[in-house]
């Protein structure tokens, strides 16, 4: 630390040196320079700037006061103490009045040393008042620079002595729309893009402890949905009471969106294997159903009277099948053929159907983009999807409106789509709209809000399984009385080389019965129909209760088998894993599986070799007609 610099100012060599020895006897540690002259002082104040200067009044070449003025031209500051034994009172009055900091008279010299002290401490409180005050200012403006180019809303809210919006930060702008002049002379501004639900814990919120920051939902004035994340702490006084909020508002409207994207298809999902696991035990009911309905059909010839009582059995299973192919869709569980397509011609090869659909009191219009790219989907599942959108449009108006089926090219590729580009599909109605509620439940199965009879519930939940399977997206944009749009996103495709597409046709095989069929079902009343439908076929049924017994049965060199009929999955043993074990013991067993679930969508991510797969239910002559191609197919080869 650099010792403490006094220069005095004394034309008397005698008076100088008693007034240093009178400082060092004081106990003072100082470098001391004496002056005679202006020009000497001029230059001290220059090569040395003092901590303190001490002056006589009279001097030969100039006065106190002009050594007192340069030295605040110099050095700022620095205290100015008047030594003197010749100066009235009225004159010593006028120097403290133009700035010197003491004034003390030769006879009194002993007043030198505590007044020189005191006026050290006080310059050296001055100084590091000084730097304090400006590193607040630096980091006042470091604290500026970040608040008005954070993408947060930074605020002060002041609560003592008065209730006033001291500060609020230029992101206020960019999310709101509002300028923080314009805030800052009305809170209110920002209390009321707010939602009214959520108002009041806005406005309370910051007086109360919070363990996690308060998200609430607001409206942009031009009318988009905002989410803002809050975050704010109380600040108290020195008695500690609350004298103002500090705090943060976030923009976190695209985390919420994701986050709500993200617990829909998990909630879709979880409800896709609910509701594929319930497919497959229905189809094993029907399968059930309808092998017996078509056994008694036969059995009874067509001139029964009873037949037109099994038709209707019949018919009610193809009905209850449609209806888990459905849900199989929406599971993502019902194969697909995907094939490229031009989305404009599927539109308008369906648009006769949709005329007829929606009735003569809603007018209906396309919009369809000429360059749109194609896409790769099952054509029957987006006719489908098509379809399914327009009748629930139309139940939408049940006085009439405006429909209009819309496709584009959106650019860039939209969120939540694979592939290179996206093209859009959307169906607009003029109808009642649904509330938020309704359009988070939208692609539930089985959900709906229509009365009893007026539908299954299954319509968006199949349209969400379609396009989410194809590698798409599809989102509901619905108020209370203003309508609805539903968007379908399809990523693009290539046009696919015609040459190299086609195939050759390959012909159906047929054979005649005969034959031993090893059939394995762990479902008593399925295997029972199954070994009832191929013994009056003419074929030898050997039927174990279990894959197990079969498997025994297989290692027997004694039993002889042409075909293995096989569920799939099963408690003990596995359909392929049954085959696969099978074949170990006889190479060229034909099997054949049966399932309620499809090849490629087994549960437990089980898959099936090339060996085909008949879905339950079934009837009898397709079951015969799988059998026989099996046979004959394998004899063929043999």
């Amino acid at each position: 630390m650099p010792q403490t610099r006094v220069l005095i100012v004394e034309d008397d060599p005698d008076d100088a040196r008693l007034i240093v020895t009178r400082l060092h006897r004081g106990g003072l540690d100082l470098t001391v320079d004496i002056v005679t002259t202006a020009e000497q002082f001029r230059a001290a104040l220059r090569q040395h700037p003092p901590d303190l200067v001490i002056s006589d009044y009279n001097l030969p070449s100039f006065t106190a006061e002009e050594a007192l003025r340069t030295l605040r031209e110099h050095s700022g500051d620095a205290p100015f103490i008047l030594v003197s034994g010749q100066v009235g009172e009225e004159t010593a009055a006028a120097m403290m009045k133009a700035g010197a900091s003491d004034f003390v008279l030769k006879d009194r010299s002993s007043r030198l040393v505590p007044a020189v002290q005191r006026e050290l401490r006080d310059a050296d409180e001055r100084r590091q008042r000084r730097a304090a005050e400006a590193a607040l200012r630096e980091s006042e403006q470091r604290f500026r620079l970040l608040a008005e180019h954070s993408i947060d809303i930074i605020f002060r809210f002041r609560l003592q002595p008065d209730r006033r919006l001291e500060y609020i930060s230029p992101a206020i702008t960019v999310i709101t729309g509002h300028d923080p002049a314009e805030v800052c002379a009305d809170p209110s501004l920002l209390v009321g893009i707010v939602d009214e639900e959520d108002r009041e814990a806005f406005k309370t919120s910051w007086l109360l402890p919070r363990a996690r920051p308060l998200v609430v939902r607001a409206h942009h004035p031009d009318g988009r949905q905002l989410w803002i994340e809050q975050r704010a702490i109380l600040i108290a006084g020195g008695d500690g009471t609350p004298i103002a909020v500090e705090g943060t508002l976030r923009d976190v409207t695209e985390q919420q969106r994701l986050d709500h994207e993200l617990r829909q298809a998990e909630r879709l999902d979880s409800l896709g294997h609910l509701a594929g696991g319930i497919a497959h035990d229905f189809n094993n009911l029907l399968a059930i159903i309808t092998a017996y309905a078509s056994d008694i059909t036969d059995a009874l010839g067509p001139a029964h009277p009873s037949q037109p009582d099994i038709l209707r059995i019949s018919h009610a299973a193809e009905r209850a099948a449609a209806l888990t192919r459905q849900l199989l869709i929406f599971s993502r569980l019902e194969p697909s053929q995907p094939e490229v397509l031009d989305l404009n011609q599927v539109v308008a090869d369906t648009e006769q159907l949709l005329q007829r659909t929606i009735g003569e009191d809603i007018t209906f219009t396309t919009d369809l983009d000429p360059d749109l790219p194609p896409v790769t989907i099952d054509r029957s599942k987006l006719e489908q999807v098509i379809v399914n959108l327009v009748v629930n449009a139309r139940a939408a108006m049940t006085e009439g409106g405006r429909l209009a089926v819309t496709t584009t090219r959106v650019m860039p590729l939209a969120p939540g789509v694979s592939g290179a580009g996206t093209v859009s599909l959307t169906v607009t109605d003029t109808g009642c709209g649904m509330p938020a509620d309704v359009v988070a439940r939208a692609f539930e199965p089985f959900f709906t809000t229509k009365g009893p009879g007026n539908g299954t519930g299954l319509g968006l939940a199949t349209a969400y399984g379609v396009i989410t399977e194809a590698g798409g997206d599809i989102h509901i944009d619905s108020l209370p009385g203003r309508g609805t749009t539903i968007t379908v996103l399809l990523p693009s495709a290539e046009l696919p080389d015609t040459a190299a597409a086609a195939g050759t046709a390959v012909p159906a095989s047929t054979g005649e019965p005969g034959g031993h069929v090893l059939v394995v079902e762990d479902d008593e009343d399925v295997r029972d129909i199954v070994v009832r439908i191929l013994t009056r076929a003419g074929y030898r049924v050997t039927a174990p209760a279990s894959a197990t017994a079969a498997l025994e049965l297989c290692a027997d060199p004694a039993f002889t088998v042409d075909a293995l009929l096989t569920d799939v999955i099963m408690p003990d043993i596995a359909g392929p894993q049954l085959a696969n074990a099978a074949r170990l013991l006889r190479p060229q067993l034909p099997v054949l599986y049966m399932s309620g679930y499809t090849a490629g969508n087994l549960p437990g991510g089980r898959t099936l070799t090339d060996d085909p797969l008949l879905r339950k239910p079934f009837t009898t002559d397709e079951l015969l007609h799988q059998l026989r191609q099996v046979l004959h197919r394998t004899r063929t080869l043999s």
